[in-house]
This record gives structure tokens, sequence and C-alpha cells, in this order.
């Protein structure tokens, strides 16, 4: 991901008490932008949650935003590994398949992964939140791109980012909707969100 400029830790923790606290509070980040949302949240609530000290957050964040940041960042390594693994065990007849697989990874990541269905990638704190220059989705586009690239031995070229990326922004969307309209996600709604992105990559690529 070209995010080199988005350092979200003060430090890296680096003994395995300092990395454990660090992942408590992005668990207790997680928890409560789904609870309170993300203006509510507070490092002092954080820090209630996760069970450490004030100074323990500022040890390794300088803000709020800094641990949505890493949080979302986890929650991308997170859903490319799972995507990734979901790739290499299912035998897939086409890459497209594969963006199919995609969709499912993230709505079933909307119903299971605490922050998940209230952050997404980060744009509901700030669409250029990974990356100053790209918008998120134009990253997660990327990170999408670079899988498909790996597994499926597709020639990189800009047509075929460019389509991932506007089926990308259609799936974010179509998602968005189905889960506002139920919160378990309405299953008429996803299923066309599906349906328009393998119609809309058939057609142009």
């Amino acid at each position: 991901m070209a995010t080199s400029t988005l350092r979200p830790l003060r430090r890296v923790p680096v003994q395995g008490r300092s990395v454990a606290r660090v992942q408590r509070m992005l668990d207790a980040c997680a928890g409560l932008v789904d609870e309170v949302g993300y203006e509510a949240l507070t490092t002092t609530l954080l820090a209630e949650r996760a069970g450490v000290a004030i100074g323990s957050v500022y040890q390794f964040f300088p803000d709020k935003r800094a641990v949505v940041q890493a949080l979302t960042l986890r929650t991308i390594e997170a859903y490319l590994d799972r995507l990734g693994k979901r790739i290499a065990e299912t035998d897939l007849a086409h890459w497209w398949d594969a963006v199919d697989a995609g969709i499912d990874e993230y709505i079933a990541m909307h119903r299971t992964v605490p922050g998940f269905r209230t952050l997404h990638f980060g744009d509901v704190v700030d669409v250029h939140l990974l990356d100053t220059d790209r918008d998120n989705n134009a990253v997660i586009a990327d990170r999408l791109a670079d899988l498909l690239i790996a597994h499926f031995g597709i020639v990189d070229e800009p047509r075929l980012r460019f389509a991932l990326a506007i089926a990308v922004e259609a799936a974010d969307a179509l998602i968005t909707v189905a889960f506002r309209r139920d919160p378990g996600g309405d299953e008429a709604v996803l299923a066309e969100a599906k349906a328009l992105v393998r119609e809309y990559l058939h057609r142009q690529l």
C-alpha cells in the first residue's frame, strides 16, 4: 500500500506486553466506535475500555484519529489476508470470481468485525485517512488489483486498475445501502451489488 506517509503510531511496540497493550487499545476502539460513534470517542473512554492508563494511550498514539488509522490499517490487512486465503483455497474459474469473493468478505466483515460497520475502511472519518494523495477506496482497489495480479497472472495495466476502482466504489455504495436498510444487510440489495459488479467487469475487461 502506498501509505508511506501514514504512521499512526508514535512508536512501534516491540515487547510482547506492549504489542498486546496496543492490540487491546485497538479492540477497545473498535467496540467504542460501534457504540458511541467516532465523534463521541475520546482517548479517556478508550483507556478505560482497554484497561490501560491514559498515559499508555499517548505513549503510542498522538490522538484518537491516529488510533482509528491504526485500527483501519489492521482491518485492511485482515480483509486482504482473508481474501488471499479464500482465493488460494478455492478453485475459482476466473479472476472476477475473486472479486465476487472480495464482496463476500466485505459483507462478512460488516456483520462480524467490531468497528467495521461504523468505520468501513476509514472513510467515515476521512476519505483520505489511508493516503493523503488518494481516497480510501482507491487504496483498496489498488491492493485488490495487486492481489489479483499476483494470483491470476493478469497483466497490470491502467484499464484494470480503473475498472476495479469503479467496481469498488459501486460495491461499497450498494453495500452501505444494504446495511442502512437492514442492520444485518438487505439480501436483495447485496445480491444486486454482486450482479452489478460482475456484469460491469464482464463488459469492461
